[in-house]
């Protein structure tokens, strides 16, 4: 009943290392070039998919990824858990401490970020065709959220990831920049969840249906974020707590996949649910067991299920017949100007230097893969077609390139990324570990 006949099992095994192989191997050459891993892993599934392998070889690229009746639907399984398991480590990296100095400049820069880029890119859906991005769900409203989201969004994992691999995460600069997009991501994907509610309920759009997927979404933002964390430190070390004492990190799988689940029959966007969950995680536990946690999730995500959701993501996408270069060049242009022009105003209006405000807004406009679940989850929703599916995951990748480079540049110029960083000491990766112990400063 629950098993695959033995040349199934094969056939889906072969699709596996294609795609581990293709992706490690030219995350690793992306990384070598100074690109974020990420681009790499995207690339690896666009030569495996309908992009490069399925145009030149169709016959083959069925044979290995669509051999058999339901290879499709497992190869979405993966998908879906890589992308579960992406949102629980954002959580992970969400900063519940900054140093006080800083307080000012990141709530103006959320503000900012958040607001303005939102409202300019719901006006934007005014000035082109949107019908022509619809998908199956036909939900105008619904696809102008996504929109909004688009230029608004910031990449928490691949900011850090880039922070961490130029040897700054100690940096003031990478604790504003991270903090930053945490909140600035919670908020646009309360958003996002709004949207998926609207789609899920059947109903149409009115302020009755609106206004019901906005409350159930901001009380289980609350019950994550307050009542699950109250709840947990107070029963994680009891002896009675089988569950934590028999497997310290099934526990906190059993946590995410539990609020995941209820986060889906809720309306609310299941991915929602595992990046509340890492936040509630990273609130229940002191710095050590905390690290334990972050540690054994990193190894068995980022080795396996994220590199493969990340190609699979490149072998869903057909640039070779569903992607429009001409509206993606301008789609770019509107959203990093927008997203740029807004951050870097709103720092020199906070006082900081013309270096930093740049600095700041080049950050803070890496859509990576908070981009890439945006576009994920509205094709898997119905919100958007698969020419829209392409451009705003090929945003999500050229603006994460954007940011990384310039950065890196930063860095090897010998220019400080903000004051206070003037006689930063760059650290190896391993040091990085070691030294990147949650802030104890309150706010």
């Amino acid at each position: 009943m629950f098993s695959l006949a033995g040349p199934e099992l094969a056939r889906f095994l072969l699709g596996l290392v294609a795609l581990l192989v293709a992706g490690n191997v030219l995350g690793y050459v992306a990384e070598r070039l100074t690109v974020p891993r990420v681009i790499g892993e995207v690339c690896g599934g666009l030569l495996l998919g309908p992009t490069v392998l399925g145009f030149f070889a169709p016959g083959v690229f069925h044979w290995i990824f669509l051999g058999f009746a339901s290879e499709g639907k497992l190869f979405g399984l993966v998908y879906q858990l890589g992308l579960i398991l992406l949102m629980f480590t954002s959580g992970l990296k969400f900063q519940t401490r900054f140093e006080k100095a800083d307080g000012k400049i990141g709530a103006a820069i959320i503000v900012g970020s958040t607001a303005i880029p939102f409202a300019v890119g719901w006006l934007v859906t005014y000035l082109f065709n949107l019908k022509q991005f619809l998908g199956p769900a036909n939900n105008i409203v619904a696809l102008q959220i996504v929109v909004a989201i688009s230029i608004a969004v910031t990449s928490i994992p691949v900011i850090s990831k880039i922070l961490f691999d130029l040897g700054i995460m100690h940096s003031r600069f990478a604790k504003i920049v991270i903090g930053v997009a945490g909140i600035h991501d919670i908020i646009l994907w309360v958003a996002l969840a709004v949207a998926s509610g609207i789609v899920s309920t059947h109903e149409g759009v009115n302020v009755w249906v609106v206004s019901k997927s906005l409350v159930i979404t901001l009380s289980f933002l609350v019950v994550c974020l307050v009542l699950v964390p109250w709840i947990l430190k107070r029963i994680n070390s009891k002896p009675a707590n089988f569950l934590f004492r028999a497997s310290f990190l099934g526990y906190f799988l059993l946590i995410l996949f539990a609020l995941s689940d209820l986060a889906g029959y809720l309306n609310v966007e299941v991915m929602y649910g595992a990046l509340l969950a890492g936040i509630a995680t990273k609130l229940t536990l002191p710095a050590h067991l905390f690290q334990r946690v972050e540690t054994s999730i990193r190894e068995i995500s980022f080795s396996l299920f994220i590199p493969l959701y990340f190609a699979i993501v490149g072998l869903s996408l057909d640039l070779a017949k569903n992607f429009s270069v001409g509206f993606f060049v301008l789609y770019l242009l509107v959203a990093t100007i927008v997203q740029f022009t807004v951050v870097y105003f709103t720092c020199r209006w906070m006082k900081q230097d013309k270096l930093t405000s740049t600095n700041l807004a080049a950050a803070m406009n890496a859509r990576g893969g908070p981009g890439i679940v945006l576009s994920t989850v509205a094709y898997a929703l119905g919100i958007i077609n698969q020419d829209f599916f392409a451009i705003l995951v090929m945003l999500a990748l050229v603006t994460s390139w954007m940011a990384g480079s310039w950065l890196r540049w930063i860095i090897r110029s010998g220019r400080r990324l903000m004051p206070g960083d003037e006689n930063i000491v760059v650290m190896k990766p391993q040091e990085e570990v070691l030294f990147e112990v949650p802030n104890r400063v309150e706010t």
